[in-house]
């Protein structure tokens, strides 16, 4: 994507995001149905405000999306990703 580079399962601080994009500092997360849960939608704000304190963006896509809307989730992916990576 542009020449983007993702990493699976990167460390970030004390956690470990799906994927991510160094040069973008961009992590994104699959989350299941788990992630609707009330306890786990506080747990995962408060680990996207400190993942933006280390100046990482983080994009949620529900892993139903990956499967159903893939090229959607690709697109919104491409859309982020600035257009020319550093090396």
């Amino acid at each position: 994507m542009k020449g983007n580079k993702f990493r699976r399962q990167h460390p970030i601080g004390k956690y470990v995001v799906d994927f991510y994009c160094p040069n973008a500092c961009l992590a994104i997360e699959l989350d299941g149905g788990g992630h609707a849960e009330e306890k786990q939608k506080i747990y995962d704000d408060e680990r996207e405000k400190i993942l933006a304190s280390y100046g990482v963006k983080v994009v949620r896509f529900w892993d139903n999306e990956v499967w159903q809307e893939l090229e959607s989730v690709l697109q919104r992916i491409w859309d982020i990703l600035p257009e020319n990576p550093s090396p």
